[in-house]
């Protein structure tokens, strides 16, 4: 298995790597800060450099348990010295969205109490469901007030790996309406905004709330009897 170094550290950018299998579409590597995407974070992009040559990453994707880099072109050998190098606004952007979801998660479930059904983001912007019966734009103003309130507050993220038996013993550490994580994972990764949120989470956060910025709910929509959906976007 890979070193996936983004789940401990996500403030990586460049990385020296080798590589371990070649398939059809990239390169698997032992070691990647390359985030391949999931729990509605898309992929990384960047690339790939060996001596002179220098490849796009353009996808990344775990495949078949392995996390393939998808680049173009001949593609160098097992055994090759790469250095990955992310494109880092794109990440950081992601960073700050992902870490703005779980603000307005947090705040959500600590005011309201309603699970989360569904969720997507795009550098600085994204969506996610709640289980709501009603939505009105009161609420919404409410709502907006209080995650820039726990921005202001400046709250370190913490991140952890836990023994799965460990993590499940923390109350409500499933927001989502249905659990996924798989029945064979020993280990759970947890992301923690201290005093507000506290997650299982594979995703890449930042250090700190007050580097996501102001957010703004742009939206607001039913979908369905008790599902709504909040738009969001940073400035």
């Amino acid at each position: 298995m890979a070193e996936l170094l983004y789940l401990t550290d996500a403030y990586v950018q460049t990385f020296e790597a080798i590589v371990t299998a070649v398939t059809d579409d990239g390169l698997v590597l032992d070691k990647t800060a390359f985030y391949p995407g999931g729990g509605g974070q898309p992929c990384d992009f960047g690339t790939l450099t060996a001596d002179e040559q220098r490849w796009d990453v353009t996808k990344v994707k775990r495949v078949s348990g392995q996390i393939v880099h998808f680049v173009a072109g001949e593609k160098p050998g097992v055994g090759t010295a790469v250095t990955g190098q992310l494109d880092w606004d794109r990440r950081y952007k992601l960073m700050r969205t992902h870490t703005a979801m779980h603000i307005l998660c947090g705040v959500i479930w600590r005011d309201y109490g309603a699970s989360v059904t569904g969720g997507n983001m795009d550098p600085l912007k994204g969506r996610m469901d709640f289980e709501f019966e009603t939505m009105r734009q009161e609420l919404v103003a409410e709502i907006e007030t209080a995650v820039n309130a726990e921005v202001a507050a400046a709250r370190d993220t913490r991140v952890q790996i836990l023994p799965r038996e460990k993590a499940f013993q923390i109350p409500d550490l499933i927001r989502t309406k249905i659990n996924l994580l798989p029945e064979g994972i020993k280990e759970v990764r947890t992301v923690e905004l201290i005093g507000l949120d506290l997650q299982a989470d594979g995703g890449t956060h930042v250090k700190n709330t007050s580097e996501v910025g102001r957010m703004r709910i742009t939206d607001y929509k039913s979908k369905g009897k008790i599902n709504k959906r909040i738009y969001v976007e940073l400035e």
